[in-house]
């Protein structure tokens, strides 16, 4: 919609107050000042609240209309620095007729240096970004026009389309269209972090060699990586193997959740660092209490309800993380191709996924029917699991489903769509896992959700805009 200059200066939110402009928001029949500032706490006639709604879901619009011209604007640049990339190599054949100059650079060479200084001069950018940004500018008009189409539209981000050039790049030339066609539907609805998880998955499907290849390739890569930033801190990197890196995360992740309380003052961001170093460095935590001697940890929820005592006080407790893993059974006899998937990651090796399902405790196996997706086993003969439909919620929702939120679902609350207490029963089609704060947003705000079926929730907002979260992984009926 086209913005206006009442629309646009109108509004303008400061803390604690809301300060308007009468002619934005307010009916014909309603004397004010042309500007008054109202408290926060004030409660507004049905009439006069509808129209604040009205006026913020105008803002929203506006503000997507916004992030198109952006989007547009992002997919000119890559069309003009695509056209100045191609000038610069039809001209170069020019300057190898100039004898004046001995050079000892190809007249190739030549023009792409002169390409990339002079943008990089232009656009105040680092040579190498400006690499990058010409490289990701011919793929997106030579190899992946439908992504381009859909950065002109507007449809999609720039960081969308980024994602969609880095894995198109790392197949061979002649995989990459048929990936853009299967990952392009995900990047029209998705946010750019699950978008980037859904390309791993369709990448694993498109690419022509096995991932067993690949992975013994890239795990001959591994390594540990020192960068210092400003003061005094630095970035201590770990390239590995997923299994490990995701089994590591995960191992800090719950220890430091449950060390969480109320008379403890740092984040779990904060708690998961102390605990890595404290680990490392001297083998064991000051920071864990004591655990009891015959406490058992909650797998289910990744919090531990106890756990294996330990003669030395301060020892992390001994959680052992339970990770599931999805593999398909025509895979696992050794009669199909589709890759094993980690939950929280995407794909991994077969080898290292029947290692994990045999012999690793704390992982759960995870058998599906090669079409329909089905489950057909949730490894009750070797593993202490969960019950059943929360095993089955939880693979299917993956993360948090409120639109945007990536909160990995063992970290989540299962929300009754419809209130237990209005007789919505307890069934995959009214639970959804939702993360403690659009758990409450959901109970305190004006926020509400549907089932559609199939996994698929429908979120309404407060000014009455709709948003589809769809599923992780879509798969038969709940058992």
């Amino acid at each position: 919609m086209e913005t206006t200059a009442t629309t646009a200066s109108g509004l303008d939110r400061g803390p604690g107050s809301l300060l308007l402009n009468a002619s934005s928001v307010l009916p014909a029949s309603v004397a004010l000042p042309a500007s008054v500032a109202l408290p926060a706490s004030v409660a507004l006639p049905a009439a006069l609240a509808a129209s604040f709604l009205d006026t913020m879901g105008e803002l929203i619009d506006d503000v997507v209309e916004a992030d198109r011209v952006i989007a547009r604007a992002a997919a000119t640049r890559a069309a003009l620095i695509d056209q100045a990339r191609s000038w610069s190599e039809a001209t170069a054949s020019l300057m190898a007729a100039d004898t004046s100059l001995v050079r000892r650079w190809s007249a190739a060479h030549v023009a792409r240096r002169s390409l990339v200084s002079e943008l990089a001069a232009a656009l105040r950018l680092p040579e190498r970004s400006t690499e990058t940004l010409i490289e990701e500018s011919r793929s997106l008009l030579r190899e992946l026009p439908a992504t381009m189409a859909a950065l002109t539209g507007g449809q999609i981000s720039y960081r969308h389309a980024q994602v969609m050039i880095d894995h198109a790049n790392s197949l061979p030339a002649e995989s990459r269209r048929a990936f853009e066609e299967s990952a392009l539907p995900f990047a029209l609805k998705l946010t750019v972090s699950r978008f980037e998880h859904r390309a791993r998955m369709v990448r694993e499907r498109v690419h022509p060699e096995s991932i067993e290849v690949r992975h013994s390739n890239c795990r001959d890569k591994r390594e540990l990586r020192l960068d210092p930033t400003r003061d005094g801190m630095a970035w201590l990197t770990a390239y590995l193997p997923a299994v490990n890196a995701h089994a590591i995360y995960t191992r800090m992740t719950d220890i430091a959740a449950d060390l969480q309380g109320p008379d403890e003052g740092r984040t779990l961001t904060q708690l998961r660092a102390d605990i890595f170093c404290d680990l490392l460095i001297d083998s064991q935590t000051d920071t864990a209490p004591d655990a009891a001697p015959d406490a058992a940890s909650d797998a289910n929820s990744g919090t531990a309800a106890g756990a294996a005592h330990s003669s030395r006080r301060g020892l992390g407790r001994g959680i052992r993380a339970r990770v599931l893993i999805t593999v398909p059974v025509l895979t696992l006899l050794g009669r199909g191709t589709e890759p094993a998937v980690l939950e929280g990651y995407g794909p991994i090796d077969l080898d290292t996924a029947r290692n994990l399902a045999a012999d690793a405790p704390g992982f759960v196996r995870i058998l599906t029917h090669p079409e329909t997706g089905a489950v057909l086993s949730l490894g009750r003969d070797r593993y202490t699991i969960p019950p059943d439909l929360r095993a089955w919620l939880r693979m299917r929702d993956e993360t948090c489903r409120a639109p945007g939120c990536g909160a990995p679902a063992r970290r989540c609350d299962l929300d009754h769509t419809k209130d237990w207490q209005y007789h919505g029963p307890s069934n995959h089609n009214n639970l959804a896992h939702l993360c403690p704060k659009h758990h409450d947003q959901k109970h305190h705000t004006r926020w509400t959700v549907e089932h559609l079926g199939d996994g698929d929730l429908e979120w309404t907002s407060p000014t009455r805009h709709r948003y589809i979260t769809e599923p992780a992984t879509r798969i038969a009926a709940a058992p």
